[in-house]
This record gives C-alpha cells, structure tokens and sequence, in this order.
C-alpha cells in the first residue's frame, strides 16, 4: 500500500506541452488523477495504464461534483489507491482553490505536496504577443476574477478600472458588458482590449479591439467560455492593432 498522498498539479494554461516536467513526473507516479474542466485531457495519457482517472471538473450549467465532495474524494481514495494527482488548469493556486484542498488533505494526514503551473493570467497574453507588462506602457498588471463566489462583479474592478495598469479578467465572460460599461463609465471606452477563448489550444478563437467594441464583438464571432480578457495599452503591442486602426477609432 502506497503512502496516502495529494500532488497539486498545475496543468497550465491549455497546451498539453505547457505543463512543467516535475508536473509531468507526478503524473507518471500517479494512483489516481483528479482532473479539472479546463486540464487538457491528453496528459492523462502520461499515467500509468492502471491509474484511476476521474472528472471532477466544474463547468457552468452543467451538474458537478462541489468542493466538499472533491475535498472528501483526495481523501477518502489516497486512503484506498495512495497517490493522487489533483490536475488543475493553469496554477493551482490562482483561481483554483487549491489551498483548501491542501489544508483539507493535511487535516486528514495525507502527504501533501504542490507543483506550480504555468497560469493563463500570463501565458495567453503571451502566446498572442501581448506582455502583460512593458516599458512605456505598463507598469504592473491586476489578476481579477470576474464572478465572486456571490456571482457578482468583483469590487475590484472599480479600482483596476481606473488604473494605468494591465488587468486581466479570469472568468469574466458573463460579466462582459458590465465590465466594458466600468470602463466607459471612467472614461476609457477606447483603451485597447483582447479576449482570447481556449487560449494555447488548437480552437483557441481571438478579438482583438477596444473596450467600447468588444460586447458586440463577441457576440457577432461567437466567443465564449473559457475566456480571458485583456484589458490595457499593452494590447496595442498584438500585430493586429495597428496604427491605421487607431487612427479610424479616434474618428468615430
């Protein structure tokens, strides 16, 4: 019988190939492997054939297991099988609620361990050539979600709104065209935005524009979830945002 233990994995932000190779280790020693909605499912080929690979993911509309039936899950079958690997998307730890998973397996005496991923809040923008950062143009950027666990709009939204800095929105699709009427309401309707749906993967779907545009935007190209949002004058900086569309924008 193997020892009782839970890896934390952070599977990145959509490309299998993103995942760490300590994250890719953990998998191969895996007992069971308890995936996420938004964890590509071809890592799971990188467990053992006799692994058990169960879905836990949570997705919008549709039923799911809640956060104390997972917590009792990592428990109860660490105690039966020995390893689990929680497979999260992006950073366990950024969205994901994996710290109440791993206090709640230290609370039971399991074996705890976390490896880091690479969060979309990051690699998406990056994968479009957006930085969320760059001389002359930001200074520091804000990781917001866009729906609290009261299903509202985060409240610092009113603050990252009328900051210089670049915001980027997990979650947030629901709550677009609130979001967008934030920033019109402070006067920034013509700051450049980006929405990148199943960001690194091969569907992966982008707008590219400014934020008094993109509700509509969205919705005539189908956008959907999952989505990011990039909110800032970094967005200036994609290949697509070009001086001529500047131009026609401070026209209208």
């Amino acid at each position: 019988m193997n020892t009782p233990k839970l890896t934390l994995v952070g599977a990145g932000p959509g490309n299998a190939e993103l995942i760490t190779v300590k994250g890719l280790k953990a998998l191969q020693h895996a007992d069971v492997i308890l995936y996420d909605e938004l964890a590509n499912t071809e890592l799971l080929d990188f467990a053992p054939a006799d692994a058990l690979k169960m879905y836990v993911g949570k997705k919008a509309g549709n039923p799911s297991f809640s956060q104390n039936e997972i917590n009792g899950l990592i428990v109860r079958l660490a105690r039966k099988r020995g390893h689990v690997v929680r497979l999260k998307g992006g950073d366990s730890f950024v969205f994901g609620r994996g710290y109440e998973e791993l206090e709640y397996a230290r609370e039971h005496a399991l074996e705890v361990e976390v490896v880091p991923g690479v969060s979309s809040c990051i690699a998406v923008p990056a994968s479009l050539e957006i930085p969320v950062t760059s001389r002359g143009y930001s200074e520091s950027f804000w990781v917001i979600t866009g729906t609290t666990r009261n299903e509202e709009l985060s409240e610092d939204m009113q603050l990252a709104a009328q900051s210089k800095a670049t915001v980027v929105v997990l979650m947030g699709m629901n709550r677009l065209r609130e979001i967008c009427d934030l920033y019109k309401k402070f006067g920034r309707a013509h700051l450049p935005m980006a929405i990148i749906q199943n960001g690194t993967r091969e569907d992966e779907k982008s707008l590219i524009g400014q934020v008094w545009e993109m509700p509509r935007l969205a919705e005539e190209n189908g956008i959907g979830t999952p989505a990011i949002m990039v909110i800032g004058e970094v967005v200036s900086l994609h290949p697509s945002y070009t001086r001529e569309y500047l131009q026609s924008m401070q026209l209208i």
